[in-house]
């Protein structure tokens, strides 16, 4: 009886990953997490909080069961290897975070990524400020200590304790009426060739911050009669609701 267990317990989980790979090969567009420790787990919290499609990628199979009961589609096994990165659908993410605790195995992921895909965006964690500087050179499209932006945050809380309650509410959605939101303008859409001040005056409780075009500086709150051209990148806040309208 035991061994029969067993072997409906295997079976299960057989089954269970190949349903989960399934899952995984049908997404697009989806952000790959490499490394469910601590700081991956936020990452990918906050994701799924913000509707984000998620794969996990983590040698620990000891985490299969977890993540099978929270729905977060995965792949076992070690980032470093190809054929996992491609499993997790590399070729169709807009974005991977390399989050493993080993700034050699993060700068080792980053090249395998950039190499399968010159497109997405790569966001890895560096545990030292020579990691950090590698994972740049790699082609990490942000390296960023995790103590470092923690203790930024900490003294930004102590100085502007206002200001990051402020923040924290408009990026985590922590709140369900408003909301801090990007868009970049299509082509041909009923947004080009009007003003800020137009934009703001037919959306009520909404407020343009910034505008980035082309290669210019982003611009912080943008003259109110600026004409909006394709391919501007609005940065907006304001109601939820007015937003996805927009």
């Amino acid at each position: 009886v035991g061994a029969e267990l067993a072997l409906d317990g295997r079976l299960r989980d057989i089954f269970g990953r190949n349903a989960m790979e399934r899952r995984t090969a049908q997404l697009a567009d989806h952000v790959i997490v490499c490394g469910y420790g601590r700081f991956g787990r936020v990452v990918v919290d906050e994701l799924r909080h913000n509707d984000a499609d998620v794969v996990v990628v983590d040698c620990n199979s000891t985490l299969e069961e977890t993540l099978r009961s929270r729905g977060v589609p995965y792949v076992i096994g070690s980032a470093l290897e190809d054929d996992v990165l491609e499993r997790a659908g590399i070729r169709s993410a807009r974005a991977i975070v390399v989050a493993t605790p080993s700034d050699p195995d993060n700068v080792f992921v980053t090249l395998s990524a950039r190499e399968k895909s010159a497109t997405i965006r790569i966001h890895a964690r560096g545990e030292t400020e020579a990691g950090l500087r590698r994972l740049e050179l790699a082609g990490a499209d942000q390296a960023l200590s995790a103590y470092h932006s923690g203790g930024v945050r900490m003294a930004a809380s102590i100085l502007r304790p206002s200001v990051v309650d402020f923040l924290e509410l408009s990026l985590q959605g922590r709140r369900s009426d408003m909301a801090l939101e990007e868009m970049r303008l299509a082509a041909g859409c009923s947004l080009e060739g009007r003003t800020v001040v137009a934009i703001e005056q037919d959306y009520a409780r909404l407020r343009v911050v910034a505008l980035e075009r082309g290669d210019e500086a982003l611009r912080i709150v943008p003259d109110p009669d600026t004409v909006l051209a394709a391919n501007d990148l609005l940065i907006v806040i304001g109601d939820r609701t007015r937003l996805a309208h927009l």
